[in-house]
């Protein structure tokens, strides 16, 4: 069987002022993860994905520290290591050849060594190779491998670095065997009741963590059978540590949130029926739509609300004003305590899940693309219109069509929506994002 890839995360931890943002930025130039902003979406650059010749893979800032104090900075990176060991394949160490070595470096270094993570030195500001390199060997001392000089704001060095991350790929990026489980990410802010949901699933307390910081591993994966289909739920939840900050636990919330998506198909975006939908829960929705999962939205606690025969339509439509760029999005109210509507909650991850991985064939494809363009004539531009000649799906999870025209620039994103809405309407890929990549043919003369 072939093997599932998914794609490796790498991320950036390192005291404060050592060039982690300009390393990102570096790296990161264009192609940040928010190709076009998702409306009502604003997000900081703490992810992005990077190509770099075959390779592609998720880079994560674990966090810009203030620095206060000695001690804060050195608690701190420590919890950045801790993201990082969590949730990385492989981690970047940065240090910085100007400042030298500290003590804080050393004590983070030694947390990562013990991890057993993949870890690459990166001594970052080091403008001339051959005045620094003196200085670059110190921190051979580290004992966590072979520093490598870089110079960020000069990009200089950078192929090498990334060499090295890349090589470290191996089995990261070759995930276990394939097998036909169902990956499902339960993702949601917390306390709205990720946890209960699966522990009611199981008929069982098996996702109960402790309160000591440090002890609960990043995402925890249940494999479960039901009907005769194999699931993996992973969880986010599992952190409660103390007195964070708010800024930093969102952070955090959103660094896991990408990782646990990463690995599934389908994404199960709770929201707490109590609070309704919160820009917090646009955020998470908007990792999973821009990762183009199939995704559901399931408002638990749905028994403690008041309801009258007109709640259900209510809540659908601020779900859907809020998350307006995610309309395909199936809505779910269930409740883990009673468990009510929780055997609708699997149906409907069967539902997105195969609709996720649906192919259509060329030739329906194409019968549907004329129709729609006979019924609703294309765009055009000074005496210009734009022409249609073909489409076909070039693949799955999520569903990418090609479509082929006389000119890019006159098919506008209103008109492919038009298309897509036409291809939804006689297949309803419901739950599922689709993607559109179009491409220029010029006329046969």
């Amino acid at each position: 069987m072939a093997k599932k890839r998914s794609k490796p995360i790498v991320a950036v931890v390192g005291r404060p002022n050592v060039g982690k943002s300009t390393l990102f930025n570096a790296l990161a130039g264009s192609n940040i993860s928010i190709v076009k902003d998702t409306p009502g979406i604003t997000r900081d650059r703490i992810y992005a994905d990077i190509s770099w010749l075959d390779k592609t893979f998720t880079l994560i800032d674990t966090g810009g520290i203030e620095p206060e104090s000695k001690d804060v900075i050195l608690s701190q990176m420590r919890e950045q290591a801790q993201i990082a060991i969590d949730t990385a394949d492989v981690i970047i160490f940065l240090v910085d050849v100007k400042q030298g070595l500290v003590d804080a470096d050393a004590k983070v270094a030694d947390m990562l060594r013990r991890s057993h993570k993949p870890v690459v030195l990166v001594v970052n500001k080091v403008d001339k190779f051959d005045k620094y390199m003196a200085d670059v060997y110190e921190f051979y001392n580290l004992g966590i491998g072979d520093p490598h000089p870089i110079s960020a704001i000069n990009r200089m060095g950078l192929g090498d670095m990334l060499e090295e991350v890349t090589a470290l790929f191996g089995e990261a990026g070759e995930e276990e065997e394939e097998d036909d489980s169902v990956r499902v990410a339960i993702v949601g802010k917390p306390n709205v009741g990720k946890s209960s949901i699966i522990n009611k699933i199981l008929g069982e307390d098996r996702l109960i963590v402790s309160d000591i910081a440090g002890t609960t591993r990043d995402a925890v994966d249940t494999p479960l059978t039901r009907n005769g289909k194999n699931y993996i739920f992973i969880d986010t939840a599992g952190l409660r540590r103390k007195n964070k900050v708010k800024e930093e636990l969102e952070r955090f919330m959103i660094v896991r949130t990408v990782a646990a998506v990463e690995r599934a198909e389908v994404v199960v975006l709770v929201i707490d029926a109590g609070e309704g939908v919160t820009e917090q829960d646009a955020k998470i929705a908007g990792i999973a739509h821009d990762r183009g999962k199939a995704v559901i939205i399931a408002v638990n606690k749905w028994d403690s609300i008041e309801k009258d025969d007109k709640t259900i339509y209510r809540f659908t439509e601020r779900i859907r004003n809020v998350l307006s760029f995610m309309s395909y999005a199936e809505i779910v109210f269930i409740s883990a305590k009673t468990g009510q509507r929780l055997p609708k909650l699997f149906e409907t991850i069967d539902m997105v899940s195969e609709n996720h991985a649906m192919r259509v064939a060329t030739g329906v494809l194409n019968e549907i693309m004329s129709e729609a363009v006979a019924m609703q004539q294309p765009p055009s531009d000074k005496g210009k219109r734009l022409r249609l000649y073909y489409i076909t799906q070039a693949s799955v999870k999520p569903p990418t069509f090609v479509i082929f025209v006389n000119d890019k620039e006159l098919m506008h994103f209103s008109y492919t929506r038009y298309i897509e809405n036409q291809i939804r309407e006689t297949f309803g890929f419901r739950g599922t994002p689709m993607r559109f990549i179009i491409r220029e043919r010029k006329e046969n003369k």
